[in-house]
């Protein structure tokens, strides 16, 4: 539990008025502080651990703090990733790109030599959203903190696994919706997203056969953040439950997660 509180103030630092290096030191102080005091629950699980415990018994409260345990870091893990320069323009798999209805505005001005206009929108949509991306983590700490003790019990014993994932985008997706939207809004501004946007539309208008197209761009970007987000969410989900890369890192991770392997 001392975990989740660390990685849940860690997820409340990223905020915006600070550089990305302010946040990275800031989180370090809190790991600092805090983690001198979790020896327990923190020191890495040996392969005989992992053997010896994952027929243990686990209790429900076990079960479902090895899962907040789990999230709260692999929460933290996909913000942090997105929140940095490129984060998403810099990942195919995240990378946002033309609205599906103005892709047509992108073929025909690629076509005719303007392709370094689109480059301009695409980057600046991503932009928008790498910056709006930090506002998720008090929207999961908040789910976290309502998840139930059988609902982490269900998800863990789920067959699916991206279980974790569908939980938190069927819970949180509105409320990132309403925390995205004004911060996307904002940092379109900045990054001229409506501008570059305004000249591409104004440019395809004036080709000839060239029908007017409406995209609420706005609610496009911010969609496509949180969608996003989810990927690399699922992600992580996948390397907890299948223990890659050593992912699960303390006794309590390596006891619920064998036992559940073993089921």
């Amino acid at each position: 539990m001392k975990i989740f509180v660390i990685c849940a103030a860690a997820l409340l630092l990223g905020n915006l008025s600070v550089s990305q290096a302010q946040v990275s030191s800031k989180i370090k102080d809190v790991l600092g502080k805090l983690g001198t005091s979790s020896t327990d629950s923190t020191k890495k699980a040996t392969t005989t651990t992992n053997a010896s415990v994952s027929n243990s018994p686990v209790t429900k409260t076990e079960a479902n703090n090895a899962l907040k345990q789990a999230l709260s870091n692999g929460l933290q893990t996909s913000i942090k990733s997105l929140s940095v320069q490129n984060g998403y323009l810099g990942d195919a798999v995240v990378k946002i790109l033309m609205p599906e209805e103005a892709q047509k505005v992108e073929k025909a001005l690629r076509a005719v030599g303007m392709g370094s206009l689109c480059d301009q929108f695409i980057t600046s949509m991503n932009r928008a959203a790498e910056t709006a991306v930090s506002e998720a983590g008090t929207v999961f700490v908040n789910s976290l903190s309502k998840m139930t003790i059988q609902d982490g019990y269900n998800i863990l014993l789920s067959e699916q696994q991206n279980a974790a994932t569908n939980y938190f985008r069927t819970n949180t997706n509105a409320e990132l919706t309403t925390k995205f939207t004004p911060v996307i809004e904002s940092a379109m501004g900045k990054n001229q997203v409506s501008t570059y946007w305004t000249q591409l539309t104004t440019a395809y208008n004036k080709l000839p056969l060239s029908s007017k197209v409406n995209t609420d761009l706005t609610a496009y970007v911010t969609q496509k953040a949180i969608d996003g987000l989810f990927v690399k969410v699922a992600d992580q989900e996948l390397k907890i439950r299948q223990n890659l890369g050593g992912a699960r890192s303390t006794e309590l991770l390596s006891k619920v997660f064998g036992w559940v392997d073993s089921q």
